[in-house]
């Protein structure tokens, strides 16, 4: 069986694997192929797989020869027709946001593994491309709002006096959040976090953080640690303690999200009026709305002196060690898909495997990519 590594369109910098990766797949049993110039954005060489023994080829051979396609983001519309029925494509999905591409990739009989979908189990956790993703978006986050900043982020103590150390508001304290803690507490700024989840309370306070607890949050073991949506009242007093809290604040960092839903609006333009001018806002959250009012997803706007950067795509500006750790991910997942011949085998009994499988045979399979898309 044959797997192909595919080179990503737009501004995408990551591959989905990079030569060593590859070469453990073919530990797996497979023969590996890579379209020519995939790692180039990710500082490697066509030269660097052939040394690992991926050849390179045109992007038009990957596709006829390979039997599972490997990329970061689903292929653009046009590719779909390259594919062939029972063809499996592997990456990352955005089922809700790419409905219409998922539907087609259904009727065209192909097998599409949802990376993002992967369950969030103690048996997944290496497999778990988002909380890899996670964590080099929490770290750039931090460190780009250093850098814009006109403020120390640590308390500096000269014959020219005392500098307090900088407030970082943390929304969210997810994989990205929690990595964003450590990160700032490593710069030396004092540190605040929000979120609705009382179970990562204790993780908050052993990275160094402060965690600002608002009472009678709503949350759903069924929910595999994610956020769920919360009652009217309760977003009433968060709101209140968030521009409370913002207003005192130099960064805040923005990481708030709800699978398959629109991202909770968490920073009014009331509450960034009140902010102190310099003070930054990087929203993680912005490709699905952002939980400030006035990001714009892709862009730097600055309100009465408050920049606001919308950006979700972070990974793309780390790509050497964000595509070794997308690759590692994704040979965590295959290592329980592919059998000794090197034949990758859809077992739906395996509830990872059913999890990840967004769509097979012409029929959708995950639960989760059902629900998000209302399918019964």
């Amino acid at each position: 069986m044959i797997a192909g590594i595919l080179r990503e369109s737009g501004t995408e910098k990551r591959v989905a694997m990079l030569p060593a990766e590859a070469a453990g797949l073919k530990k797996l049993g497979m023969d590996v192929i890579v379209e020519h110039d995939a790692g180039v954005n990710a500082f490697t060489s066509d030269s660097d797989y052939i040394k690992a023994g991926i050849p390179a080829s045109p992007r038009k051979d990957v596709f006829e020869r390979s039997h599972l396609l490997l990329s970061v983001n689903i292929l653009p519309e046009q590719d779909l027709k390259l594919c062939r029925e029972g063809q499996i494509l592997c990456s990352v999905v955005n089922p809700v946001e790419n409905r219409a591409w998922l539907e087609k990739a259904r009727t065209g009989k192909l097998t599409v593994l949802a990376l993002d979908l992967i369950p969030r189990t103690t048996r997944a956790q290496s497999m778990d491309i988002l909380s890899s993703m996670a964590t080099v978006t929490g770290y750039k986050a931090v460190l780009h709002a250093a850098s814009l900043l006109p403020r120390f982020f640590p308390m500096f103590m000269s014959a020219a006096g005392t500098i307090k150390p900088s407030k970082v508001l943390i929304l969210g304290a997810g994989v990205a959040g929690l990595q964003a803690i450590a990160i700032a507490r490593k710069l030396g700024a004092v540190v605040e976090v929000f979120d609705v989840r009382s179970a990562v309370k204790e993780e908050v306070k052993s990275l160094g953080g402060k965690f600002i607890e608002v009472e009678g949050a709503r949350e759903d073991a069924a929910a595999g640690g994610y956020a769920v949506e919360q009652s009217e009242e309760f977003r009433k007093k968060q709101q209140e303690l968030i521009q409370e809290r913002a207003a005192a604040a130099d960064v805040v960092i923005a990481t708030a999200q709800i699978p398959g839903k629109k991202a909770p609006v968490l920073l009014l333009k009331e509450t960034v009026a009140r902010m102190k001018p310099g003070s930054v806002i990087v929203d993680l959250a912005a490709s699905t709305g952002g939980n400030c009012e006035l990001t714009r997803n892709g862009s730097v706007e600055v309100v009465n002196g408050v920049t606001i950067i919308g950006k979700s795509d972070y990974p793309s500006d780390m790509p050497t060690d964000a595509s070794k750790m997308f690759g590692s991910n994704i040979i965590n997942l295959l290592k329980i898909m592919v059998e000794k011949d090197g034949i990758l085998t859809i077992n739906l009994q395996d509830d990872i495997v059913a999890g990840t499988t967004a769509v097979h045979a012409g029929e959708y399979v995950s639960q989760r990519a059902k629900q998000m898309l209302n399918i019964k």
